[in-house]
């Protein structure tokens, strides 16, 4: 979206609609998604979640009604999961100069928050054919883990200098898509 102009965009982490807060497998979706929801412009936890505490009422005064769903806070999914989340929010918080310096730049240059890798690394060849990985501004590369059950993907390292990796890296090897990260 940031390439295409429209650089303060969201999600609604974990869908606005459905998610029951007692399901393993939605707090796995919810986890990832605000693991990636650190690394995007605005990041905001939002939605309608089961089980539903009142009944629906389809519509009143022709507008349909989202009737009153479970608790959405991030300790509403269990002690082991508001850690998780817990931790992405004090990342972000961690992240808020850099990210408010990206703002800045986006203001004044329309550079995008988020970068497809050819942004930063037009001269290596493989950047323009990734579609799973981004720059948040142009110090941090992302690689979120988007498939159920993913506890390990491939990531592409541009070549050059690297800083700080947030996650063990199994083998690195520069301008290839070969790093392991387990997750």
């Amino acid at each position: 979206m940031g390439i295409a102009g429209i650089p303060w965009w969201t999600t609604d982490i974990g869908g606005f609609h459905g998610g029951n807060i007692h399901d393993p497998k939605f707090h796995e979706l919810l986890i990832r998604w605000f693991q990636w929801g650190v690394f995007s412009p605005v990041m905001r936890l939002h939605g309608n979640r089961d089980p539903q505490i009142l009944p629906a009422q389809p519509y009143r005064d022709g507008i349909a009604q989202c009737p009153t769903g479970a608790p959405n806070e991030v300790w509403s999914y269990g002690e082991e999961v508001c850690d998780v989340l817990t931790g992405c929010l004090a990342l972000r918080e961690k992240l808020k100069p850099y990210i408010k310096a990206l703002m800045e730049e986006t203001h004044k240059h329309n550079t995008p928050v988020m970068r497809p890798l050819f942004f930063e690394f037009p001269e290596q060849e493989t950047s323009w054919a990734i579609t799973d990985q981004y720059c948040f501004g142009p110090d941090l590369l992302i690689a979120p883990v988007m498939h159920e059950g993913m506890r390990e993907r491939d990531v592409w390292l541009p070549e050059g200098k690297h800083g700080r990796i947030l996650r063990p890296v199994k083998a690195i090897q520069e301008g290839r898509r070969c790093s392991t990260l387990r997750h």
